[in-house]
């Protein structure tokens, strides 16, 4: 019991020394409320000062809340002050460009960001108001940003946000021009934050200048240039941006492009932070684009696409009868990275494609038969958009969770915006033609055989379970899968927490998530067509991919 005492008496001390120097007094109260409930609130006064949230590869991200252990003003200020130091010490000259989605806090996280940043003597830069997070990647690019910072928390729940940041071509060299940080620069941010004295001792200065609209025009006119001008245009599109921030411009965009516009889900269009419509604001969740595929039937779209909420993502949802979710199914990611892939190529789009560990080896194949380079990289476009080091210039880089890079010279990140733009001119000339998007699936499975793909996710509230469940995959490592010997099997600690197993058929990425608490284990089974019966290996390889999730969720213990 004295233990417990000391330890209670520790925390005090230290939330004490939190309010001292909180600038925010919503965020005392809501800390001096806590302190105030103990001894019952000490569970939760101890999760929030169980350690500052981890400046890594994708920034930070949290629960909104008072703490070192959550997304606050005081956390964001540490945060901006060590970022701009460190740009400082590595000589970068430049404006800091900084963006913000409609979550609660994003606002004026944005706006202390950009008076920390004038503060230290450095412009600061202001997207004009809630936009995608591509538009802040653009914008890096354009405006010649040695930096740039993006307020949002992507798809998280709502009481999430979080603080990415981008480096312009100067610290981020030619490859990272307007892509996220990759190590080491997120560890030399991090301890440049650790190293922030007390906040009332960092400078604040003017709020920066806000950006008219001229700048999303901009992006708006780039965008529509990724496709061709002169291609079929009669397409309906139902559209959700999930209560996000993407349904201005992406209307725009279509616009722009001569596509109808889009017809907009009513209560999912305008922004909301409380994302009350959906269980979470994810597109792959279930249930999360019931009312898209709702809109879509009763307008009679011919295909729906979903943005998540800073739409750098993009679902696409396809006619399909031989599914029974009312005649409409989502594709999966690896579905529509190799539509897009094979688009482009038909196209005659040369240069590097590229994809990720966990994707299909789908466009490996189709790479490999089309003599068109092709590389794999770890999970994230800050490792897509640098894939192949420069050997060959990246045209195409997909990842299974919806992430899509078209154009790498307009956005060197997932964008989901011009994902929806390319998906529109697939499709619209497939129509024209008298096919769909399922046809050119089955006309590529014909050619390459099925590539199954599927997700074995489990969220968890002990991160603990993750670890274990690691622990022993990699202790009993499965000798065979579907009957078949595992001829392979990879461990990349400590490059990576990531198990790879292979088989002549199959195979298996097991990995913690990097922005949730789930583990993951991405699953392929390749099914070759036997004289062009589609169908039949479509089913093989489907009943395969349960067996397979079967077994490794056996072999995980979960």
């Amino acid at each position: 019991m004295a233990a417990d005492t000391t330890d209670i008496d520790d925390i005090r001390e230290q939330a004490r020394r939190w309010l001292a120097d909180d600038p925010d007094p919503a965020s005392r109260d809501e800390l001096t409320a806590v302190l105030d409930g103990l001894p019952a609130s000490a569970p939760e006064l101890a999760d929030r000062f169980a350690g500052p949230l981890t400046f890594g590869t994708a920034g930070l991200r949290g629960p909104l809340r008072a703490g070192p252990n959550g997304m606050n003003l005081a956390v964001v200020t540490q945060a901006a002050a060590g970022l701009v130091t460190w740009l400082a010490a590595q000589g970068g000259t430049g404006p800091l460009v900084i963006g913000y989605d409609a979550r609660h806090g994003s606002r004026q996280f944005a706006e202390r960001t950009a008076q920390v940043a004038t503060g230290a003597g450095r412009p600061a830069l202001l997207l004009p108001r809630p936009l995608p997070t591509p538009v802040l990647a653009y914008a890096v690019r354009q405006l010649g940003g040695v930096a740039g910072v993006m307020v949002t928390a992507s798809h998280n729940p709502p009481q999430d946000n979080g603080y990415k940041v981008y480096l312009g071509a100067e610290l981020g060299g030619e490859l990272g021009a307007g892509a996220q940080i990759v190590p080491p620069a997120d560890a030399g941010i991090e301890a440049a934050i650790r190293s922030v004295g007390p906040l009332t001792q960092v400078p604040l200065g003017e709020p920066g200048q806000v950006l008219g609209d001229d700048l999303v025009a901009s992006y708006v006119e780039r965008a529509t240039a990724v496709i061709d001008p002169d291609g079929p245009r009669d397409l309906t599109v139902a559209y959700t941006p999930l209560h996000g921030v993407g349904a201005a411009v992406l209307t725009a965009a279509f616009a722009r492009a001569g596509f109808p516009t889009p017809g907009v889900v009513p209560d999912q269009a305008e922004p909301d932070p409380a994302f009350p419509t959906v269980s979470f604001p994810n597109p792959e969740e279930p249930g999360a684009v019931d009312r898209l595929i709702a809109l879509a039937d009763s307008t009679g779209a011919d295909l729906a696409i979903a943005n998540d909420p800073d739409a750098d993502r993009c679902a696409v949802v396809v006619r399909d009868d031989r599914d029974d979710s009312h005649g409409w199914r989502m594709l999966r990611g690896d579905e529509v990275g190799v539509l897009l892939a094979d688009h482009l190529m038909r196209r005659g789009v040369t240069g590097l494609y590229a994809t990720t560990i966990v994707s299909s080896s789908l466009l490996r194949a189709m790479c490999a038969a089309r003599g068109l380079p092709y590389d794999e990289t770890l999970t994230g476009f800050k490792w897509i958009v640098r894939a192949g080091g420069g050997s060959a210039p990246l045209v195409f880089g997909y990842e299974e969770a919806l992430g899509y890079c078209v154009a790498p010279e307009h956005v060197r990140d997932k964008d989901g915006i011009t994902a929806a733009l390319t998906v529109a001119e697939l499709a619209a000339g497939l129509k024209s033609q008298g096919r769909t998007l399922t046809d050119r699936l089955d006309e590529l499975a014909a050619e390459f055989g099925v590539h199954h793909t599927d997700q074995l996710s489990v969220r968890v509230d002990d991160l603990r379970v993750i670890a274990d469940a690691m622990a022993r995959i990699r202790a009993d490592t499965p000798t065979t899968l579907l009957g078949q010997p595992v001829d392979s099997a990879r461990d990349l600690l400590p490059e990576s927490d990531v198990v790879i197993l292979r088989t002549a058929t199959a195979r298996v990425v097991i990995r913690p998530s990097g922005t949730e608490p789930k583990l993951k284990a991405y699953l392929e089974v390749v099914e070759p067509v036997v004289d062009g019966d589609v169908p039949t290996a479509r089913s093989r390889a489907a009943s395969a991919v349960v067996a397979l999730r079967a077994e490794v969720s056996a072999a995980l213990g979960i």
